[in-house]
């Protein structure tokens, strides 16, 4: 069986269902979330494309309420977690309201392309309309500081879903809850 090398500038393979579920996610409209409150230029969703090696690619898309969900470009998701573990909406939510200030150094956009070259895709949601800026982790510490915290904000919970993940792989309760 031959490797087929992928170059990095070349774009992820992605199915169907995983264009369908970012492009739903990425039109969430505020009114979805009118039980809180926020101003139309704060931002109410985030999305970001993150690679995660030569194949995988993932959305995390998290809103103002705490939810968070990871979107894989092969169709798989992990969805569901905000509803069990309290440590994924703190997370989710933290992330998106400390999210704001990366908005000024984002140029609203219309067009969602997919990212090449290791760099990950950050799409701001904002009344006002979708803002989007990259970043490159191999450079994030030289980033300004509002790219350093959102990337450090999102990493957190990127690790709330993934022990969220194991929890329910094991079958076990949050940390603190009785089951």
């Amino acid at each position: 069986m031959a490797i087929v090398r992928r170059s990095p500038l070349d774009p992820y393979p992605v199915t169907p269902k995983y264009l369908a579920t970012r492009n739903s996610a990425l039109h969430i409209p505020p009114v979805q979330f009118s039980n809180i409150r926020f101003k139309p230029n704060e931002v109410y969703g985030i999305v970001i494309d993150i690679p995660m090696g030569q194949t995988v690619m993932a959305s995390m898309v998290c809103f103002i309420n705490g939810a968070a969900n990871l979107y894989f470009n092969n169709g798989n998701e992990y969805t569901g977690a905000s509803t069990k573990y309290k440590s994924v909406v703190q997370a989710a939510r933290n992330l998106v309201v400390n999210a704001t200030p990366l908005r000024e150094q984002a140029k609203r956009t219309s067009q969602f392309p997919l990212p090449v070259a290791g760099k990950h895709f950050i799409y701001l949601m904002t009344k006002r309309g979708i803002f989007k800026t990259e970043l490159d982790p191999k450079t994030v510490n030289q980033e300004s500081k509002e790219k350093r915290a959102v990337y450090y904000l999102y990493q957190q919970v990127m690790g709330a879903l993934r022990i969220a993940q194991l929890r329910d792989a094991e079958h076990l309760p949050e940390s603190g809850q009785v089951q």
